[in-house]
């Protein structure tokens, strides 16, 4: 649910609870497990909203009853008492919400696992950040509140580095190139992001790999993280992600865009050990790749 605030000076969860169906102790509960973002990023309750801001109210958090375990194959990539790192595929919704409560690595995470964080309420169980539906490759699960908490604010300081690679249709003239350009909602499509002037900052930092004809493969690395930042930008500079159904205006494929999370550097929440984990190319991505060689 979307809400543009027409007045100001209200408390937040004042506001909300005049504003929608919800009482006052939920719409507080809900801004509490960061289910309420005010131009994307979390609040506390007493916030005084302003007019114009924009408040995003996900919905899954009313329907964590209904979530239940579902058995399915998660790609391990690393385990200990306190952290996961998983290698999602393409096709995989991290969490529940949007009428999806079932089939999403949140439900195969519970039915893998009993111990998984809490900290942002029993929908997002373990889940600290979250990729994309049909953005490939290597995520942190928590296991407990302590290492979310840790990682959290290792996100938030971005001390944590993710590496994506993507492939992009045209050739880029440049081998190297850093794109600094605001993003926010669309104000014409609540599905879609895009580079406007009174947009949050986000820069992406980009080189390329190899050139094809007709595309380029490229490294990418995040200086912020905005949504569906990588896909926005690399539309924005006219070289969009090849069948990015969102962003791409050719005809996609159920695969979806060819964005994939590579890499991840990050030091332990607990043990402070410094960890590097990779991972390979999806099937789909890579054999496109040799058909192009």
């Amino acid at each position: 649910m979307k809400i543009v605030v027409s007045e100001e000076g209200i408390r937040l969860d004042k506001y909300l609870a005049s504003n929608t169906d919800y009482s006052r102790e939920l719409i507080s509960k809900m801004i509490t497990a960061g289910f309420v973002l005010v131009n994307e990023e979390t609040k506390k309750n007493s916030y005084k909203v302003k007019i114009n801001d924009e408040i995003d109210i996900d919905e899954s958090y009313k329907i964590d009853t209904d979530i239940v375990p579902c058995k399915m194959d998660i790609h391990v990539v690393y385990e200990d008492d306190d952290v996961m790192v998983i290698n999602k595929p393409s096709g995989l919704v991290v969490h529940p919400g949007s009428g999806n409560y079932t089939n999403t690595l949140v439900n195969g995470l519970m039915a893998y696992t009993n111990d998984l964080s809490n900290v942002n309420g029993e929908a997002r169980v373990g889940i600290v950040h979250r990729i994309d539906k049909d953005t490939s490759g290597l995520m942190i699960v928590a296991k407990n509140n302590a290492a979310h908490l840790v990682l959290a604010e290792g996100f938030k300081n971005h001390d944590i580095k993710r590496t994506y690679v993507a492939l992009l249709c045209g050739e880029l003239p440049y081998d190297k190139a850093t794109i600094d350009a605001p993003i926010k909602r669309d104000d014409k499509n609540f599905n879609k992001m895009g580079v406007f002037k009174d947009g949050k900052k986000a820069i992406t930092h980009l080189k390329v790999l190899k050139r094809y004809q007709g595309y380029t493969l490229v490294e990418l690395n995040l200086e912020t993280g905005r949504t569906h930042q990588i896909r926005v930008h690399m539309n924005y500079i006219g070289f969009p992600i090849h069948n990015d159904p969102v962003y791409n205006a050719k005809e996609a494929t159920e695969f979806g865009q060819f964005l994939h999370s590579k890499s991840i550097d990050f030091e332990h929440p607990i043990t402070k050990v410094k960890l590097h984990f990779e991972s390979e190319l999806p099937k789909e991505f890579s054999e496109f790749l040799d058909r192009l060689n």
